[in-house]
């Protein structure tokens, strides 16, 4: 279901809308290094696709997590020799690009500079923390967002109504309310909507009319949960401690323990969120409460 034209895609408005900086940078072929920054299934590899396919150019894929320098010189090497022979440009999409140390970033800044490759990295961590300042200062980093609901579904929609790409040719039916609750469950992820909704039509069973009914009770089962934004130690796990401390201060039990939980569910070390707990009652509380930090230390 990725997107063949700038008019398929859904979201990013602030980037692809009619006279965003990006949208009229791909209509006039003025293709240009950048990172894009954004949750997981925010599109950032679909963008990167669709900016080679607009433009013309060569496509190569890269994953960080697979591949170290000797991969990247092979594919910078061919990048120059089709430079050379036919004059091709060459979009080099590195995804997950904040896995790569200093090194091996430093080993695309020549070839960044001279123009053999566009790069694109993709990252879901904040580029400012993770990528080469000497990088960071050739590209332009674009800030993608999770999709809204109202896009979720309007792909969701899309892949329904697609014989040839989506699952229009299993017959699916599909409510209204049951895709509104795929589009809850995905928490703004394009890529686990879609994942949900296929699995949910292929669990299915036909009915007498060849109709595969999908049930709210299915799409349950293919989800298992809710997708929740979270890492370990990156951008996202300052950003939900932060909003815990901030609902403590603000005497706030309800957001407290939305974030806690929140935490919890997305397999955080119980042990951090009890240490943090502790500093807050022994820092922030102090001895307005001496009691606060027993309590902590109880817990």
């Amino acid at each position: 279901m990725r997107p063949a034209t700038l008019a398929e895609v859904v979201g990013q408005e602030h980037l692809l809308g009619p006279g965003k900086v990006l949208r009229r940078a791909l209509e006039v072929g003025e293709l240009h290094s950048m990172i894009l920054w954004g949750p997981p299934g925010s599109g950032k590899t679909t963008l990167a696709r669709l900016m080679a396919r607009v433009a013309g150019a060569g496509f190569v894929a890269f994953s960080a997590v697979l591949s170290g320098v000797k991969e990247i010189r092979a594919v910078l090497a061919d990048a120059e020799a089709a430079r050379a022979r036919r004059g091709a440009r060459t979009i080099l999409f590195v995804d997950e690009i904040h896995r790569f140390n200093r090194a091996q970033q430093d080993a695309f800044l020549p070839h960044v500079e001279m123009g053999t490759i566009i790069l694109v990295g993709a990252t879901t961590e904040n580029p400012s923390f993770e990528v080469n300042s000497a990088l960071l200062s050739r590209c332009r980093v674009y800030v993608l967002h999770a999709l809204g609901e109202a896009e979720l579904l309007a792909l969701l929609r899309r892949a329904l109504a697609d014989a040839e790409r989506g699952l229009a040719g299993l017959r699916p039916a599909v409510s209204d309310a049951a895709l509104g609750l795929i589009a809850g469950l995905a928490n703004g992820d394009a890529r686990a909507a879609l994942n949900i909704l296929e699995l949910a039509v292929v669990l299915s069973t036909a009915d007498a009319g060849g109709r595969r009914v999908v049930t709210e009770t299915t799409i349950r089962e293919a989800a298992q949960q809710r997708a929740l934004l979270y890492d370990k130690s990156g951008e996202e796990h300052y950003n939900l401690i932060s909003a815990l401390h901030k609902s403590l201060r603000d005497s706030d039990p309800d957001a407290a323990l939305y974030w806690l939980a929140r935490m919890l569910e997305s397999g955080e070390d119980p042990l951090y969120v009890a240490r943090r707990l502790v500093r807050f009652a022994s820092e922030d509380v102090g001895n307005a409460d001496p009691a606060a930090l027993t309590l902590a230390l109880a817990a």
